[in-house]
C-alpha cells in the first residue's frame, strides 16, 4: 500500500510539472504570434504606403483600415492569439500625433477583460494594451499618457 502511495505521488508531481511547462509554453506562443502578425502587418501597411504616397489611413475602432484588405492574407485582421484579444488600428492625430497597431484585451467599453499571465501585463488595466509602433511616441490606448501601463513590442 505504501508502495502504491509513493507511485501516486511521484505520477501527481510529474504531471504538476508537465502541467506547468505546458503553460509556459502556450504563453511563449502566443506572444511569438503576436509578434509575427505585427511584423505581418508591418510588411503589408509598407506596401499599402508605397501603393497610397506615404500616407497611413485614418484611424479605426478595431477594424481593419480601409484599403488594408488587399494587403493582408484573408482581407481581414487576424483573430487574436490570447483569448478575447483583438486588434486595434490607431492614427492619432492633433498635437501628440503616434500610428500603431495595438492588441487589446479587454471589450471597447472596458468590460470583460482578460489579460496574458506575463510578466509585462502584471499591471495591466482596460487601457493597457500589447502593440507595436510606426511613428510617434506610441502609448496603450489614445485616452492615457505615454506612462499608462501597455508593452511596446518593438520600443525596446
Amino acid at each position: 500500500m505504501i508502495e502504491l502511495l509513493i507511485v501516486v505521488a511521484i505520477i501527481s508531481v510529474l504531471l504538476i510539472l508537465i502541467i506547468s511547462s505546458l503553460s509556459a509554453s502556450r504563453r511563449r506562443v502566443n506572444f511569438v504570434r503576436s509578434v509575427k502578425e505585427f511584423r505581418t502587418f508591418e510588411t503589408a501597411m509598407n506596401f499599402y504606403l508605397n501603393e497610397n504616397g506615404n500616407t497611413y489611413p485614418p484611424d479605426v475602432s478595431r477594424n481593419i483600415p480601409s484599403g488594408m484588405e488587399e494587403y493582408l492574407g484573408g482581407g481581414e485582421w487576424p483573430t487574436g492569439p490570447y483569448a478575447d484579444s483583438v486588434y486595434d488600428w490607431d492614427n492619432i492625430t492633433g498635437s501628440d500625433p503616434y500610428i500603431q497597431i495595438s492588441l487589446r484585451f479587454c471589450e471597447i467599453d472596458g468590460s470583460n477583460c482578460n489579460f496574458p499571465d506575463e510578466p509585462w501585463a502584471v499591471d495591466f488595466d482596460a487601457q493597457s494594451s500589447l502593440y507595436w509602433c510606426f511613428e510617434g511616441e506610441c502609448r496603450s490606448h489614445p485616452a492615457r499618457p505615454v506612462s499608462h501601463p501597455g508593452y511596446c513590442v518593438n520600443c525596446q
